[in-house]
């Protein structure tokens, strides 16, 4: 479970206030010292992750996030933070201090997590604190005007952290416990697939890049084989084959090749766009794919890519695409390219994104930035 990578884990955010306890409920919930906690406001700067594994959702990460009333010179930019965290997320739970009841910021990550249709539970924590000396029984919690469930917890003595384990469970929509197959659904058992392999100078020594992995293992899992290829060895490997596979998969950088030696009757696809059926909307993406024949020299394009890794020469998204555009189109495009977790909050002024497949990023949060370029 610590090898999963984070693409894989259903994402939980900790929202609210400064001081409510979210980094506190964090530890409570992971029986560990995951975040830092202080009773002095604003401890908490940035985003704070832990994977771990909750059953039984399987492996999970948490996102325990700065104070969305923080007032301080940089407290704009820690709570422009939190909504980006909110909008990585596949659920959040939103922290109130028991003692001092909801506000106006509640109510604002209410309709945040609302507009986002993301399950939500509103958590009252410090119920340990509103007990007298005498144990005698806390004060009745606030009416909750957002319709959300709620638990009522202590993260000091872990008072109501089963609950609101099994409240997360609950809360999951019906789709998380069928996972959607990368390619799986388009075999038969006993299929043979091809697999023509470019290796990646960016892929550390000695293996495969995820995507590969993944879809390899997804093969495996519904009950076909798989035969792999680099792209210089793929026409006698195919050769080789007694019938045809009943399926082709490459890497976009090498379509072309792939397209010229696979037989006219076996179907062809890449790795990118079974990732972006996996993940994403493919009807919405083949739209977008047709608007390339739209686009005029000067027109704003983003280019989007989740990784991280160092630029290689012919770089995909850095060179080749951009020179196929600007061929296709007779002239310049004005090209924006943003990495990692970053996404423009506003996409107006581009004529075309340009994703990558989206293999380290979840479901939520590919459509979360389709429903962004559709707005």
């Amino acid at each position: 479970m610590q090898n999963t990578p984070r693409s894989n884990r259903w994402h939980i955010a900790l929202l609210g206030r400064q001081n409510a306890g979210k980094s506190s409920l964090l530890n409570a919930i992971t029986g560990q010292q995951v975040a830092l906690v202080s009773p002095i406001a604003g401890t908490t700067t940035d985003p704070v992750t832990k994977a771990m594994e909750l059953a039984p959702f399987g492996p999970v990460l948490f996102i325990d996030t700065p104070g969305i009333d923080d007032t301080t010179a940089l407290g704009q930019q820690r709570i422009e933070r939190t909504r980006r965290a909110l909008r990585q997320a596949d659920m959040a739970i939103i922290v109130v201090d028991a003692s001092l009841g909801l506000s106006s910021f509640e109510a604002e990550l209410a309709q945040l997590v609302a507009e986002r249709n993301m399950p939500a539970l509103l958590v009252y924590n410090k119920i340990d604190q509103q007990q007298t000396e005498s144990g005698a029984e806390r004060r009745a919690l606030p009416a909750n005007p957002y319709g959300l469930p709620q638990v009522s917890v202590s993260a000091t003595t872990r008072q109501g952290i089963p609950a609101l384990k099994a409240k997360l469970v609950e809360l999951a929509p019906a789709d998380y416990w069928s996972e959607r197959p990368l390619v799986g659904d388009l075999l038969r058992p006993n299929d043979q697939v091809m697999l023509i392999i470019p290796i990646d100078k960016a892929a550390p020594k000695g293996r495969l890049i995820l995507p590969q992995v993944q879809v390899l293992r997804d093969v495996l899992d519904h009950g076909a084989s798989a035969v792999m290829a680099r792209v210089d060895e793929a026409e006698q490997a195919l050769a080789n084959l007694k019938q045809p596979p009943r399926l082709v998969i490459t890497d976009s950088q090498v379509f072309a090749q792939a397209a010229a030696i696979c037989p006219a009757n076996v179907a062809l696809t890449s790795f990118s766009v079974l990732f972006a059926r996996q993940k994403g909307d493919l009807a919405t993406l083949v739209r977008g794919a047709e608007a390339v024949a739209r686009l005029k020299p000067g027109d704003k394009v983003l280019i989007a890519e989740v990784c991280t890794h160092q630029t290689q020469h012919e770089d995909i998204g850095t060179v080749k695409i951009p020179r196929w555009l600007n061929q296709r189109v007779g002239g310049e495009l004005d090209y924006t390219w943003v990495t990692g977790g970053d996404f423009p909050d506003n996409l107006a002024a581009y004529q075309l994104v340009v994703h990558c497949g989206a293999c380290m990023i979840t479901r939520r949060q590919m459509l979360a930035r389709l429903e962004e370029a559709a707005q």
